[in-house]
């Protein structure tokens, strides 16, 4: 009880309208959950609610670690407030049209007719999609001016920040790649839909994977996307996890190697991501692995195994020596490195 006030007092310090879109976000997110179980209409094959689940999901991570963030933030905290309120309402209005159209039971994406309800969601995603990048952008430089954080830290908010900005990106750049061709589907109503683009490439409405519905018969745009965008969650816990290693191993102590590590995972990282986004660039979905994509995974996994070890061994070299011991301490101080000082 006594962590649960004491993460709520935390909260209450995080940027507001961050926090209030995360609320509304994961509210969607179980509203969703629940319109699985009790609405049975299908948009090719899978419930309405199925992208409202996710998008809600996904934006109420991404806005709820925003949210932390802005708070930490020392020089340009007024900036930031304004543009984390322009990313809170950005986001409400694009998560709500994806809503929107699933409540109508029609497509959110790509959905090319001149019906009331499409010509709604073309125009908030017109006006709403732009300020998530820009907004994501400025944040980065935010927070490099700011030196927030320790090294570790601010490495893993520097290229978790760019990652979730490439991924944005990447959606943009490749949705030609779905071909231009218009084609017609049928929505949960049975009415003709005419859809142009798409997130898949070599099969834009293939079958999907169970609960993210990332295509199995071609390549997935949501893939680099997901990727992209979650790589500041991931990359804070490595911070995290290497912070909370530190208090049994004494050559984790100095910041430098922790930063190191942090910094050799985030390449592995976008080594992932810009092997999953060639990959739905050939038309190949994310469960198979073609020799190419294989070949190229194992380069991204084997040097970043070799580079971490490399920076395990030489810092373990150095606490080992007696000038090196004093040096970490030095560095460090005494008590176990936190994510945030």
């Amino acid at each position: 009880m006594t962590n649960l006030s004491t993460a709520l007092r935390a909260i209450r310090g995080w940027h507001r309208p961050l926090v209030v879109h995360a609320i509304l976000m994961f509210t969607l997110t179980l509203a969703s959950g629940v319109g699985l179980v009790v609405d049975d209409r299908l948009l090719l094959g899978e419930s309405v609610w199925v992208k409202p689940m996710k998008f809600g999901f996904a934006m109420g991570v991404y806005g709820l670690t925003l949210a932390w963030l802005l708070s930490k933030l020392n020089r340009g905290r007024r900036t930031g407030w304004w543009f984390g309120t322009v990313f809170a309402v950005a986001g409400l209005l694009d998560v709500g049209a994806v809503a929107y159209a699933a409540t109508n039971g029609t497509f959110s994406h790509f959905n090319n007719n001149n019906e009331p309800v499409a010509q709604t969601v073309r125009t908030v995603f017109s006006v709403g999609v732009g300020p998530l990048l820009v907004v994501t952008l400025v944040i980065a430089i935010l927070v490099l001016i700011d030196r927030t954080g320790d090294r570790a830290v601010r490495r893993a908010l520097g290229a978790g920040l760019g990652l979730a900005a490439a991924g944005m990106v990447v959606a943009l750049w490749l949705a030609g790649s779905a071909g231009s061709t218009p084609r017609t589907v049928t929505d949960a109503n049975g009415d003709a839909v005419l859809m142009t683009g798409g997130h898949g490439i070599g099969d834009p409405d293939g079958n999907g994977m169970f609960l993210t519905h990332w295509s199995t018969t071609g390549g997935d745009l949501r893939v680099p996307h997901f990727v992209g965008l979650h790589a500041i969650q991931v990359l804070l816990l490595v911070t995290a996890f290497l912070g909370a290693l530190a208090s049994r191993h004494g050559w984790l102590r100095d910041e430098r190697v922790r930063a190191r590590l942090v910094g050799v995972a985030a390449l592995g990282y976008t080594g992932v991501f810009a092997v999953v986004t060639w990959q739905a660039k050939r038309g190949i979905p994310v469960i198979r692995l073609d020799r190419q994509t294989l070949v190229a995974a194992t380069v991204v996994v084997g040097s970043t195994l070799v580079a971490a070890v490399a920076v395990v061994v030489a810092a373990r070299r150095r606490a080992g020596s007696p000038s090196g011991g004093e040096r970490c301490d030095e560095v460090s101080g005494v008590g176990v490195p936190r994510l945030w000082s």
